[in-house]
């Protein structure tokens, strides 16, 4: 969402709320951001912000970047509704509902954009369903059908999630890290089968695997460790070199073991379902909230929460792997 979809929802409200921005590499700054003035549309919602999830991968490279104005960054978000659109009939003032919005006190969107909480789920637990979407459009578009094998590398927020994903939808998944803790995170959320390299005694090959590190090589290992004519879908962004690995020896596989590698690209789905297409967005999005409500993938231990004044903290300690993989920012207490 735009720095100028977020709006004030009366005459009343103040000119500027609290906002999460990146004013400089490595620097993140709690600041007033100017609220937008415009009137709510007639099918939108706006509401107080609950919670907000950091993507560490996306926005830890936007920490990193060079910049001369204040940029805000984020995605996720829980907001309570206290303002609807005159059309908007099927929510209300007090609705909790996800949106993808940024790290901000309040949030504005189209209600089409807006999934309901199921009553009794946490935010805390909600907002991790925008960091499951990234790999459930691979569960959406890939060929293999459960119980194939799924191989998942990088076990990271996003890879620990498509690894549940993956098993909760009924595929024999194996995980793999090269670090002990995800390892070990992975285990206690329920993950049966976690390794620390990828494994070349899988029973036929995997029929796919979804590839959420970015690094060089354990693309090559996927490559070489799916059956022929299996799948390698590359989600993990590969935001600099890390590896010698040369194209030849990636090749060499493709060609000789027939293997279609694609990208893991999130939006390849449509935002809402339409005629002639498979999934979309927001269906994927509404299906990862009701599996967090029935606790058939679980978060425990993959974001502590923090004040959004702790931003700078927050964001060094992600740069440099220290505590949980991911961060989650409460803005229900003032700032």
């Amino acid at each position: 969402m735009s720095a100028t979809a977020l709006a004030a929802h009366s005459s009343t409200e103040p000119a500027t709320m609290r906002a999460i921005a990146f004013s400089g590499p490595e620097r993140a700054e709690l600041i007033d951001w100017a609220l937008d003035q415009n009137p709510l549309g007639a099918d939108e919602v706006a509401g107080r912000t609950l919670v907000t999830l950091v993507s560490p991968g996306t926005e830890l490279n936007g920490y990193l970047a060079e910049r001369t104005t204040p940029t805000l960054s984020g995605y996720t978000a829980v907001m309570e509704i206290d303002t609807v659109g005159k059309d908007v009939t099927d929510l209300k003032p007090g609705d909790r509902v996800f949106c993808m919005g940024p790290h901000a006190a309040r949030q504005r969107t189209a209600r089409s954009m807006a999934v309901l909480l199921p009553a009794g789920l946490a935010p805390t637990v909600a907002v991790f369903a925008r960091l499951m979407g990234v790999g459930w459009t691979t569960l959406t578009t890939t060929i293999a059908r459960p119980p194939d094998q799924v191989l998942i590398t990088g076990l990271g927020p996003v890879g620990n999630l498509a690894a549940q994903v993956f098993a909760a939808a009924g595929y024999r998944v194996t995980a793999v890290d090269p670090l002990a803790n995800r390892r070990a995170l992975a285990t206690s959320l329920g993950l049966r089968d976690v390794r620390s390299t990828v494994p070349t005694d899988l029973p036929g090959g995997a029929q796919l695997a979804v590839e959420c590190s970015g690094h060089e090589q354990a693309v090559l290992d996927c490559v070489n460790a799916v059956r022929k004519r299996g799948e390698v879908a590359l989600v993990g962004v590969p935001w600099k070199k890390r590896s010698d690995v040369s194209a030849h020896a990636v090749l060499h596989a493709i060609f000789h073991r027939y293997v279609v590698v694609r990208s893991g690209w999130e939006w390849e789905v449509p935002m809402h379902a339409c005629d002639f297409t498979e999934g979309s967005i927001f269906g994927n999005l509404t299906g990862a909230i009701a599996w967090l409500a029935e606790g058939r993938v679980r978060v425990d231990g993959l974001a502590d929460v923090h004040s959004p004044s702790d931003a700078q903290r927050v964001w060094q300690d992600l740069y440099h792997q220290r505590g949980t993989p991911t961060a989650i920012f409460d803005w229900q207490t003032p700032v």
